[in-house]
């Protein structure tokens, strides 16, 4: 019987020094979809994209307007233009089409790539933060989107956006 009682007294001073540090336990939560809609850093990329890559959609506009000339002489002077001019622009026209289609995709597959590395890059700034704040305000464990449920009270993304630079 005293072995039992033991055990019971050894289980009972373990739950209470487990309930005991648990009280002590600081959580956080973060907000990440919030976080790159509202960092300052978002805006900055995309407008660092956008002056990136504008030339080249640019170049794209021009190259849609020139389709759009060459299919109206087409349609204005088909019937007056020989058989061989009208197959020269025709020809012509296709061709920059093809020439317009491989560069839009090249555009938007550079564009993406671009977007995950400036993303990636934000990711990273975003971690520094997270873990400068729950440093700083002694949290043990911070949890990112992806969670049924989180109260207002364990909600650091306000912190973690003035430590980029908002609000």
């Amino acid at each position: 019987m005293s072995k039992l009682f033991k055990s019971f007294l050894l289980a009972t001073c373990l739950m209470v020094a487990l309930n005991t540090h648990a009280a002590e336990l600081k959580v956080g939560y973060v907000q990440v979809d919030k976080i790159l809609q509202e960092a300052p850093q978002t805006a900055e990329s995309g407008k660092k994209l956008e002056k990136e890559f504008s030339p080249r959609s640019q170049e794209l506009d021009r190259m849609a307007k020139q389709i759009k000339d060459l299919e109206s002489v087409l349609d204005k002077e088909g019937l007056t233009l020989s058989e061989s001019e009208r197959r020269n622009k025709e020809r012509d026209a296709q061709n920059i089409k093809i020439e317009f289609q491989r560069k839009q995709r090249e555009l938007r597959e550079d564009i993406n790539l671009r977007k995950n590395e400036e993303l990636g890059a934000l990711q990273d700034r975003i971690n520094k933060a997270v873990q400068s704040v729950s440093e700083t305000e002694g949290y043990d464990l911070v949890v990112y989107s992806g969670v049924a449920y989180a109260s207002k009270k364990i909600d650091i993304t306000d912190k973690v956006l003035k430590m980029l630079g908002k609000k």
